[in-house]
C-alpha cells in the first residue's frame, strides 16, 4: 500500500465509495494510528483530484483518532487525507522491574550492602553476584572476571566494590526502563497509580526555559551533589554513586506518590486535583511547623536536608500536570468534530518532554519547522555529540571517527524540538542561526580553534516523513556541509573536505557536488521497505535487502536545485564506503529498537560494511535520551536492554497476553523485529533467541496459552524462531529444531481445522 506505484485495490477504493454514495455517511472516523489512505500515490502536498488520497476521501469530512505521540505522521493525514486529528494518550509508562536471576542479583546486592565491610561473608556474596551475572549474560554488558578463576576473598575492597558498582548499574538501568503497559482504552483516564509513573518521568527533567529544576536535582544538591555528577559515576558503576542514585529515583516517586494520594478516592481514581497550595491549609501548617506531604516523603527517603521552597516550582508543575493527565476529553472531542464544532488545537509530541501535549482530544498539530533546532535542543545535542565521540575515542585509542551515519526521523525531531538534526551540525562543526523572529534560516562555520577537534562527516539517511515536513532543515543541513567541504582547512581537521576531495576525483564531480550528504527517498515514496520484506520472510539474502536500501534510500538532496530529490546512487554508495560508526537516537520510552520495524530498516550497517574496501563492519551506536541521564550506548547493547525489557519480562508479556488476541500479535511483532536487527546488523545475541524460545516455546503451557489466543501469530512466532536458525541469526540444539517443525506442522493442523 505504500508503494508510490501500487494504486490501491478494487476493494479498498470500492469500501470508500459505498461508504460515500450507497451507504451515503455523514462523515468517517478512522480510528487509531495509522491507515493506509494518508500513505496512498499522488503528490506530497496539494491534492489534486489525480491523487489517490483526494479520489478516495472525495466529499467525506473525515475526522482522525490518532496517538498525541505521532505529531508527524497525523500532519501528512491532515494534509494528504484532508482529516481532523484527535489525540488520544498513550499507554501510561511503567517500570520494567526485575524478574528470574535479575531480581536474585538484586537481593544479592542488597546484602552485601549490608555485609560490605565483612570479610568473609561480604567476598562469598560478590562470588555469588560474579556466577549471577554470568547466568544472566551480563558478561556481554559488563567486564566480569572469569567465573573458573575468580575468587573475591584474594580481591581488594577497591575491586570487589567496583565489580558490584557495574552490576548493580547494569541492573538499574534494566529496572528503571520505561516500559508502556497494556493498550489506552479511549475515553478512559489514567488511574491514579499510572498518573504517578507518568508524573514522575516528567518530574525528573529540568526545564531552565519555565525556571524549573527537576526532582533529581533538587534532591542531589541537598547532600552537596550535582545531579549530572550523579549520573556520570552511575553510568560508571562507581558504587557509592549507583547507590545514591537509586535513593533519589525511590525519593521522587515517594514524593510524586505523596502529591497524587491527596487527591485519589477510593477507586484509586483521580477525580478532582485538590490544590497542593491550598492558602489555609498552607498556613495552618507553617504555623503547626509542619512539612508538606512530599517533602516528608523525601525527609523519610533519607534526605533530611531538602530545600522545601527549592521544591515548590517542580511541585505546582506537577500538580499542573496531574490535572491535564486525568482530563477525559477524548470521547468529547470526537463528538464536537462529528457534530462539526470547532475542536480545540494543541501540539502533538511526547507527553513526558512536552506536557502541554495534555489534555488529550483536541485538535492535534506539529510545530513550526522553521523553529528548529531550538536554542535548548542544540544544548543537549552537544552533550549527545560529546558523549559519543568520547565513547569512539575510547574505543579507537584516542583517535576521532572520520565519517558517521545518521538517520533522521521526522517524529523525533517534532518531539525533540530537532535535536538529532542539531547533532549532524554539531558533529560538522556548523552552528544553526536563528533570525530575530526565531526562525533558523542561516548556518554558520564554527572555527576550528573555537571547536577543538576536527569536522566530522556524516551520511545522513531521511526518512520519508522528515522529508515532507522539513525539507527547509535539509537544505540548512546540505547548506551547511558543503560549507565545512569548501572551507580552506587542514585535511587532518576536516574530513568533510578530505572525503569530498577524494570523492570528486573519483566520480568526475565539482566538490560542491561530491560532498552531497543528505539523502532519502524519491518525493511521495516512504521506508527502505527492508522491514517489509523481513516480515514477508520472502527475501533470499542479505544482499537483496542491502541493494534494496542503496535503490530506494540513494536520493540526494542539493541546496542549489532545491525541492529535487535526485537518484545518486553512485555518490551514495562512494559517501557511505567511508563511514566508521552508524547512529540513531532513541527519544522517547513509548516507542523502541524492537517495537516497530522503521529503526532497523534503515539501519545501513551491513551496507557499509559491504561498501567499506577492508568489509569492516563499522560501530553502531544509539544515543538513549529517554530520561534526564543521556547515553550512548552499542546498538548490542540497546538490544540486550530492549529485550531483556519487553521480550523476555514476564511483565511485559503477560501485560501483552491480558490484551487477548492482539496481544501475541504485539509479541510475535518484537520477536520479528529482533531478528530484523540481525539481518541489518548483526548485533543480536545467540542467548536473546534462545532465552526467547524458552519463554515461549520450551514452556508447554505458555505455548498453549499462545495457540489458544491466537493461532496465525503464534504460527508466525515459530516460524521466526525457525528462519532465525535457518539464517544462521541462532545457534541452537536440533532438539529445539525438530521441537519447532513439529509445533509449526501441528499449528498450520490447528488453523486450517484438521
Amino acid at each position: 500500500l505504500f508503494a508510490k506505484s501500487a494504486s490501491p485495490h478494487h476493494g479498498f477504493a470500492a469500501y470508500y465509495t459505498y461508504l460515500e454514495k450507497i451507504f451515503q455517511a455523514d462523515a468517517v472516523l478512522h480510528f487509531g494510528t495509522h491507515g493506509s489512505l494518508e500513505f496512498m500515490p499522488g503528490k506530497q502536498v496539494g491534492m489534486s483530484g489525480t491523487c489517490y488520497p483526494d479520489r478516495l476521501i472525495n466529499s467525506l469530512p473525515s475526522a482522525y483518532l490518532y496517538a498525541a505521540n505521532n505529531p508527524s505522521e497525523a500532519t501528512i493525514a491532515k494534509r494528504r487525507s484532508y482529516s481532523a486529528t484527535v489525540s488520544y494518550l498513550t499507554p501510561p509508562a511503567e517500570n520494567a522491574g526485575l524478574y528470574k536471576g535479575l531480581k536474585e542479583l538484586k537481593e544479592l546486592i542488597a546484602s552485601f550492602q549490608g555485609l560490605r565491610g565483612n570479610e568473609g561473608r561480604g567476598a562469598a556474596i560478590v562470588n555469588s553476584i560474579v556466577s549471577t551475572a554470568w547466568t544472566c549474560n551480563l558478561d556481554k554488558d559488563i567486564d566480569l572476571p572469569s567465573l573458573e578463576t575468580y575468587d573475591a576473598a584474594k580481591d581488594t575492597a577497591e575491586n570487589r566494590d567496583s565489580i558490584v558498582g557495574q552490576v548493580y548499574s547494569q541492573i538499574m538501568q534494566i529496572e528503571s526502563r520505561l516500559l508502556p503497559c497494556g493498550l489506552h482504552t479511549v475515553g478512559v483516564p489514567p488511574t491514579a497509580e499510572e498518573a504517578i509513573a507518568t508524573l514522575v518521568n516528567i518530574g525528573q527533567l529540568d526545564r531552565p526555559e519555565d525556571k524549573i529544576e527537576g526532582l533529581p536535582r533538587v534532591i542531589a544538591s541537598s547532600v552537596g551533589r550535582e545531579i549530572n555528577e550523579v549520573y556520570r559515576g552511575n553510568n560508571q558503576g562507581v558504587l557509592t554513586d549507583v547507590e545514591l542514585n537509586e535513593k533519589i529515583v525511590m525519593a521522587s516517586r515517594a514524593a510524586v506518590r505523596a502529591l497524587v494520594m491527596q487527591s485519589t478516592g477510593s477507586d484509586g481514581r483521580v477525580k478532582e486535583v485538590k490544590s497542593a497550595f491550598d492558602e489555609m491549609s498552607a498556613m495552618f501548617g507553617k504555623m503547626m511547623g509542619q512539612k508538606k506531604p512530599w517533602t516528608k516523603a523525601i525527609i523519610d527517603a533519607g534526605f533530611p536536608d531538602v530545600n522545601e521552597a527549592r521544591l515548590d516550582p517542580v511541585i505546582t508543575y506537577l500538580e499542573f500536570c496531574l490535572k491535564q493527565v486525568v482530563a477525559n476529553n477524548e470521547l468529547g472531542g470526537i463528538m464536537e468534530l462529528l457534530n462539526g464544532e470547532f475542536l480545540m488545537p494543541a501540539p502533538g509530541g511526547d507527553p513526558i518532554r512536552n506536557p502541554a501535549v495534555l489534555p488529550t482530544g483536541r485538535n492535534m498539530h506539529a510545530l513550526d519547522p522553521s523553529s528548529i533546532p531550538t536554542a535548548a535542543a542544540v544544548e543537549v545535542s552537544q552533550d549527545v555529540v560529546r558523549k559519543l565521540l568520547e565513547k569512539l575515542r575510547d574505543e579507537n585509542d584516542g583517535a576521532f571517527p572520520e565519517s558517521i551515519a545518521f538517520t533522521l526521523w521526522g517524529t523525533d525531531n517534532i518531539k525533540t524540538y530537532g535535536e538529532s538534526l542539531a547533532q549532524v551540525l554539531a558533529l560538522v562543526g556548523v552552528r544553526p542561526v536563528a533570525d530575530s523572529l526565531g526562525r533558523v534560516n542561516k548556518v554558520e562555520l564554527i572555527p576550528l580553534e573555537v571547536l577543538g577537534r576536527p569536522r566530522i562527516d556524516v551520511v545522513v539517511s531521511c526518512s520519508g516523513v522528515f522529508r515532507d515536513l522539513f525539507i527547509n532543515q535539509m537544505n540548512l543541513m546540505d547548506r551547511g556541509i558543503k560549507m565545512a567541504a569548501e572551507a580552506d582547512e587542514p585535511l587532518e581537521m576536516n574530513f568533510v573536505r578530505k572525503h569530498a576531495m577524494e570523492q570528486a576525483e573519483e566520480l568526475g564531480v565539482s566538490l560542491r557536488d561530491a560532498a552531497a550528504r543528505v539523502f532519502s527517498n524519491s518525493a511521495g515514496s516512504y521506508s527502505a521497505n527492508v522491514g517489509l520484506a523481513i516480515e514477508n520472510g520472502g527475501w533470499e539474502d542479505e544482499g537483496q535487502l542491502q541493494e534494496q536500501f542503496l535503490t530506494r534510500k540513494g536520493f540526494a538532496f542539493n541546496a542549489d536545485k532545491p525541492g529535487m530529490m535526485e537518484q545518486q546512487a553512485a555518490l551514495f554508495k562512494s559517501a557511505l564506503k567511508t563511514v566508521d560508526v552508524t547512529f540513531q537516537n532513541l527519544d522517547s520510552s513509548e516507542i523502541s529498537i524492537t517495537d516497530v520495524s522503521h529503526y532497523y530498516d534503515s539501519d545501513p550497517t551491513k551496507v557499509v560494511q559491504g561498501l567499506r574496501d577492508d568489509k569492516k563492519k563499522p560501530m553502531s551506536l544509539m544515543a538513549d535520551t529517554t530520561t534526564a541521564n543521556a547515553q550512548v550506548r552499542t546498538l548490542s547493547e540497546t538490544v540486550r536492554l530492549d529485550a531483556r525489557t519487553k521480550l523476555l519480562n514476564p511483565k511485559f508479556y503477560e501485560g501483552m497476553l491480558s490484551t487477548g488476541y492482539e496481544g501475541v500479535r504485539e509479541i510475535q511483532k518484537r520477536l520479528r523485529n529482533t531478528m530484523g536487527w540481525s539481518a541489518t546488523a548483526g548485533e543480536v545475541d545467540n542467548f536473546v533467541f534462545e532465552d526467547a524460545n524458552s519463554v515461549f516455546i520450551e514452556d508447554a503451557e505458555m505455548q498453549k496459552r499462545l495457540l489458544d489466543t491466537n493461532p496465525n501469530a503464534f504460527r508466525d512466532m515459530v516460524t521466526t524462531f525457525l528462519e532465525a536458525n535457518g539464517r544462521g541469526y541462532w545457534d541452537t540444539s536440533d532438539e529445539n529444531i525438530e521441537r519447532l517443525q513439529e509445533l509449526y506442522a501441528e499449528v498450520e493442523d490447528r488453523i486450517e481445522g484438521v
